[in-house]
């Protein structure tokens, strides 16, 4: 029966029973709303609730449900590029958030610039419903990356996005390991646009995105598209050669203009504890791009699947192996 399907919903989900409900109602009512055929492809990233029950129970009483089960948690990026793995869409694929901000109502209007002939079709955020001190990163991260980053990532935007057959399948060609699918999105390239739209609250629960998560994915984002952090150590270099020989010259016009050699114990303190900030901060970045090669080196799978339930049926994961 996937062969029918021309759009696919791909939802990632951990922990979020409370959600499962709303999800249902809202999306088989959205599925029979749609002109053309459509499956829903849940993954489960690992949750310890309800979560894989509910998911389970769903796909074994609807045949357009398609549930995935990671082995463990593998993180929200991966969880995503599981489901464009399992997604069956041939027109299409929408990726979406399980807590519901963002509406899946919209694939309507999606939709319908993509049939204007664009391949990507990404929502951006006018009003964010979080805390202020959130609101401030993002939109200090986008501008960052619009300042130094290698590629044209549109600001505000977010993995919720609507993307053609071609883009889907390029983005499962790319083997990263550290994955930041927005800006993925914007490298392949492609004809893109943006539809602006108010974000909701979550629907219920709490974010899974921790600031820990959060700052790995500015850093994948950062290091993977842009090359400002290894110039910004030679930037460095420059800055701290130039502190130390504006004192040099400093210490010679106290020397031989007025007689005096700056000493003390405060000034050399100073000097040692600037450099030694300068080599570590030097040695941290570094260290990133270190930690990405090797990590890609091990040329390990990308996420593992326990098992799938497709077509109202069970399959486990090691059938699904090439």
């Amino acid at each position: 029966m996937q062969n029918a399907f021309q759009l696919s919903f791909v939802v990632p989900l951990y922990n979020e029973a409370q959600n499962m409900p709303e999800l249902k109602t809202r999306m088989q009512s959205l599925l029979a709303s749609l002109p053309m055929p459509a499956e829903l492809v849940l993954v489960d990233d690992g949750s310890t609730d309800q979560t894989p029950q509910l998911m389970s129970n769903w796909a074994l009483e609807d045949a357009r449900i398609q549930a995935v089960f990671l082995s463990r948690n593998h993180g929200h990026q991966l969880a995503i590029t599981a489901g464009l793995k399992m997604a069956n869409g041939k027109f299409a694929v929408m990726i979406l958030d399980g807590d519901l901000q963002d509406a899946p109502e919209l694939i309507h209007a999606f939709v319908q610039k993509m049939q204007e002939g664009y391949e990507v079709v990404y929502g951006i955020r006018t009003n964010r419903k979080e805390p202020w001190y959130k609101r401030l990163a993002y939109y200090s991260f986008y501008r960052i990356m619009q300042q130094f980053g290698n590629i044209q990532l549109p600001p505000d935007s977010g993995d919720f996005a609507l993307l053609s057959r071609k883009v889907v399948d390029y983005l499962n060609l790319l083997p990263e390991q550290n994955r930041y699918l927005r800006g993925m999105r914007a490298w392949i390239g492609f004809k893109q646009i943006g539809i602006p739209y108010e974000r909701n609250e979550r629907f219920a629960g709490s974010s899974k995105y921790t600031f820990k998560r959060l700052l790995d994915l500015a850093y994948s984002g950062l290091f993977n598209f842009s090359t400002f952090p290894i110039k910004f150590i030679t930037r460095l270099g420059i800055a701290s050669i130039l502190v130390s020989l504006f004192y040099l010259v400093y210490v010679l016009i106290e020397k031989f203009v007025y007689g005096n050699v700056p000493t003390g114990f405060t000034a050399l303190l100073m000097a040692i504890i600037l450099f030694s900030g300068v080599q570590l901060i030097s040695l941290g970045i570094i260290g990133e791009y270190v930690l990405r090669i090797h990590q890609q080196s091990q040329g390990r799978p990308l996420f593992i699947i326990d098992k799938v339930i497709k077509d109202q049926s069970l399959i486990n994961g090691q059938e699904l192996l090439p």
